[in-house]
């Protein structure tokens, strides 16, 4: 075992060496090879290093460089030094998280991981919170708490009695919610489409003034950085107009929320920390591995009502319990990764991956506006859209930096324009990669105009 981790390990490390002069995206040949993968299940077992060299001689080279600094698609973090390895130690330990007496060691980790993120992230001391796999189960799980909360003030208990027969509850949304929210809110028996849309403004922020009539049980939903302009709902004016009518607030904060951590970028969180719950990812921002979640509820309780598991079998840690939290009992020890960001990070150096992701992300508007392309957004994060004329020419430059390799991009429709969307959150990327992403977005649109 000792022999084979010791490959794995240089097998990775020149993986992570090779980065800087690979492409973002993995060429149409290695694609192809992993048609080699295939085949019938072998009958009989296959030496272990034999398995790995398969893996790493096929699967490298078709590996999209995500982890990066030219990889601009998705708002993707990286992975931090310390975050990666303590991702190998917590396999290696290979502890079931799902309560303190299956491992004391991953539900004390969970614990002040969680406290921590609180802290940094401005949110009330009182919250109880859930790690879990990434913003869409942290939407359900805040959303399951407040669905919980909402209808307990009416004398029904939904966790016990189900939605068959309860008050119908009322989900105020802005008019740009994020898909995955209403994926949440159709797994709770919500209704992906039986919401109030909010009418937004040329950013996608929910208007205050467009606010309806609050009343009975309800739940307005917030969002802290579009995911394609950064934008952020004005907290500020929503939330008191909301908590006059006994809504409960939701904010999906997948990204955004971590503007509270920098300096400079808080104040677009202002007001935010009044909500009820909030749902943000770790594997964006603080730049932990694949797959990283976190949910948070100001009132624990509607939280533990919802999601704890009673059982004989399943004797109460000497604290808390994380499978009294989240949706899964068994699961992976998250905590572990994000203990070791934070740990290494520190105050300051969190507040710096934010700012510095942001200057970047100015750096890319400056450059493709001066160059006479269109920028569609108010750069305010990490978020960039471009156009670079109509529908048709801006998909044709998105296809062309995508197969230069040079780094990659993603396309989208912001308001009925085609764009592409630059969105920089790794810990990687430096103003070299920036420099040399922006020259290659250039030579692929001057000369897809000089062809046109």
């Amino acid at each position: 075992m000792k022999t084979l981790l010791q490959e794995t390990a240089a097998r990775a490390g020149r993986y992570l060496e090779a980065l800087p002069q690979r492409r973002a995206a993995p060429s149409p040949e290695a694609l192809d090879r992993l048609a080699l993968l295939d085949g019938p299940l072998p009958a009989d077992p296959t030496d272990p290093r034999d398995v790995l060299a398969l893996l790493d001689g096929v699967g490298t080279p078709a590996a999209v460089a995500s982890t990066g600094g030219r990889y601009f698609g998705f708002v993707t973090g990286g992975v931090l030094p310390a975050a990666l390895a303590a991702h190998w130690l917590a396999s290696a330990w290979d502890q079931n998280a799902f309560s303190g007496v299956s491992s004391p060691l991953a539900a004390a980790l969970d614990e002040i991981a969680l406290r921590w993120l609180v802290d940094v992230l401005g949110l009330p001391t009182e919250c109880g919170g859930a790690l879990v796999t990434g913003a869409t189960m942290a939407n359900f799980t805040g959303l399951a708490a407040a669905r919980h909360a909402v209808l307990e003030k009416t004398g029904w208990n939904v966790t016990a009695h189900g939605l068959f027969g309860a008050p119908p509850i009322t989900v105020v949304v802005g008019a740009e919610v994020h898909p995955t929210l209403r994926k949440s809110l159709g797994m709770l028996g919500l209704g992906r489409e039986r919401v109030v849309r909010v009418p937004v403004d040329g950013q996608g922020r929910m208007r205050a003034d467009a606010l309806p009539a609050l009343s009975g049980p309800t739940i307005v939903c917030l969002q802290a950085g579009n995911v394609n302009t950064g934008a952020f709902d004005p907290a500020a004016d929503i939330i008191p107009l909301a908590r006059e009518a006994g809504a409960w607030i939701h904010v999906d904060g997948a990204f955004g929320l971590w503007a509270a951590a920098a300096p400079t970028r808080a104040p677009l969180a202002a007001g935010y920390a009044d909500a009820d719950s909030w749902a943000t990812d770790a594997h964006k921002w603080l730049n932990v591995p694949y797959d990283s979640g976190v949910a948070f509820v100001r009132d624990p309780e509607p939280l533990r009502a919802t999601m704890a598991l009673t059982a004989a079998y399943l004797p109460p840690g000497a604290s808390r319990d994380p499978f009294d939290y989240t949706p899964e009992a068994s699961r992976r020890a998250r905590g572990v990764e994000i203990w070791a960001a934070l740990r290494s990070l520190g105050r300051s150096g969190l507040a710096d991956l934010v700012e510095r992701s942001c200057r970047h992300a100015a750096r890319f508007a400056e450059g493709l506006r001066e160059a006479g392309y269109e920028i569609l957004n108010d750069v305010v994060l990490n978020q960039v859209l471009v156009a670079f004329g109509d529908a048709e020419t801006t998909r044709r430059v998105v296809a062309g930096l995508q197969a230069d390799g040079t780094c990659w991009c993603g396309g989208t429709v912001w308001q009925g324009r085609t764009a592409m969307r630059i969105s920089v959150s790794s810990w990687a990327t430096t103003e070299t990669d920036v420099e040399q992403s922006l020259a290659a977005m250039l030579r692929v649109a001057a000369s897809l105009h000089a062809e046109t």
